[in-house]
């Protein structure tokens, strides 16, 4: 089923509200399931993707179906595919990511937590119509979870999925060729939990082509297991892997032969799963929160290299503490940040997008331009709570054209997997303009 939405979406939305924010920066699409946070995980890595002059979205609708849709860059006018495939919205893990190739096929993974894969692509450049699903390689592909997709500069794709459970699990990578139209085999096990814990990571593709992995490992289910917190790069599109002073990793990266930025126990409220951000001068960025052991509260860090020596700069001085002890999904006053960053006077500029119960769980970013001095400036993008959001925004349009779209909904969670009452809710497309 297609069809059309207009600028009344945007007027539906201010009256059901009761809020005004302009229409050229808050750009509405459509209902969304909100009885959860999976249509803003962070983790979903990829909720918006731009190829040429079309923006793509997608999410789950009050019938848990998956839902694609596409705008030209520039309009407010969104064509809208309610797809033939459901997922279990019920679980917050149970995200969709997408991205476009460099031919222009949009590329759709969805519902896993210990599935096997649901993959496929659209049936022609720039559609909304999707194939029946397909599989990648057939090796490791029966107990997928957190399904990410990352763009190379010539339009291959890199797929990075868990394959295991929590506490017993490895990560698994993929490559998509555009000239054979076909996946292969990076890394089935990359970083290896021994069958005594994994890695919950962040990656990121810089302009280089290198790929950077920063992760922290978790013995059991229970979250408050999360502890320190590791790095690796490939400069050779996945061949082989380093560390950050250039010492070559023997392949399975393990808790022994791990490099390690910051050395955080278990039980400090460390979160798993963030983001990660590497600036022109290929100085990578990880933003992340966890509780020092002389504090009750919780607090936003970036760790940075700094020639030999990683730092850490902490983002706020927030007041309220809170425990990340038990299982699956858990309700945080706080959402997992997510890092941009770009160049200018030779200096990283550092945007830091989040959602703090303590500033009414809006869409709140801090911005610096010096990171080594430590003076953040913070800012509310939305007059309206967002309640469990998470923030992800679209890569590619960044990464090109330094222009910063943001997946925006107010979605609800309930402590572990457990949903919310809430009716549907508008998505929109944030359009922050500095």
């Amino acid at each position: 089923m297609k069809y059309t939405r207009s600028i009344l979406l945007c007027i539906f939305s201010i009256l059901c509200n009761n809020y005004i924010f302009s229409a050229s920066n808050l750009i509405p699409v459509d209902l969304g399931w909100s009885k959860n946070s999976v249509n803003t995980a962070i983790f979903r890595n990829s909720s918006l993707a731009t190829y040429q002059d079309y923006q793509f979205v997608a999410f789950y609708d009050k019938e848990k179906n998956v839902v694609l849709g596409k705008r030209k860059h520039g309009t407010e006018v969104w064509e809208i595919s309610i797809t033939q495939y459901k997922g279990n919205a019920n679980d917050a893990h149970n995200v969709i990511s997408i991205t476009v190739d460099g031919n222009g096929y949009l590329h759709v993974s969805w519902d896993h937590h210990g599935h096997p894969l649901n993959y496929t692509r659209s049936v022609a450049p720039i559609s909304l119509e999707l194939r029946d699903k397909m599989k990648m390689t057939e090796v490791e592909e029966d107990n997928v979870t957190y399904p990410e997709f990352y763009k190379f500069s010539n339009g291959d794709l890199l797929f990075a999925y868990r394959s295991g459970s929590s506490g017993n699990g490895n990560l698994v990578l993929k490559k998509y060729d555009i000239k054979t139209g076909g996946w292969n085999d990076m890394n089935n096990n990359l970083i290896s939990g021994e069958n005594k814990r994994n890695a919950y990571w962040q990656i990121y593709v810089d302009n280089q082509d290198n790929i950077h992995v920063s992760w922290v490992w978790r013995e059991t289910y229970n979250v408050d297991t999360n502890h320190d917190l590791c790095y690796a790069v490939s400069r050779d599109s996945g061949d082989t892997w380093e560390k950050s002073n250039g010492e070559k990793y023997n392949l399975p990266i393990t808790l022994g032969n791990a490099e390690y930025v910051w050395r955080i126990p278990q039980n400090s409220e460390l979160i798993n799963q963030t983001s990660m951000a590497v600036d022109d001068n290929g100085v990578p960025y990880i933003a992340t929160y966890w509780r020092d052991p002389d504090s009750g509260v919780p607090q936003y860090y970036i760790l940075y290299k700094s020639g030999d020596v990683w730092m850490r700069n902490q983002v706020t001085g927030r007041i309220s503490g809170f425990s990340l002890s038990g299982a699956g999904t858990k309700k945080i006053p706080i959402s997992r940040p997510r890092i941009l960053c770009f160049n200018e006077e030779g200096k990283a500029n550092i945007y830091f997008l989040f959602r703090d119960e303590e500033r009414g769980s809006k869409v709140s970013m801090a911005t610096i331009s010096d990171i080594d001095k430590n003076e953040w400036t913070f800012e509310d993008l939305t007059s309206f709570t967002v309640n469990s959001w998470e923030p992800t925004f679209d890569m590619e349009l960044w990464k090109k054209e330094k222009i910063l779209n943001i997946f925006v909904q107010n979605t609800e969670q309930g402590d572990g997997e457990s949903t919310v009452e809430i009716d549907p809710q508008m998505i929109y497309i944030l359009e922050y303009i500095k």
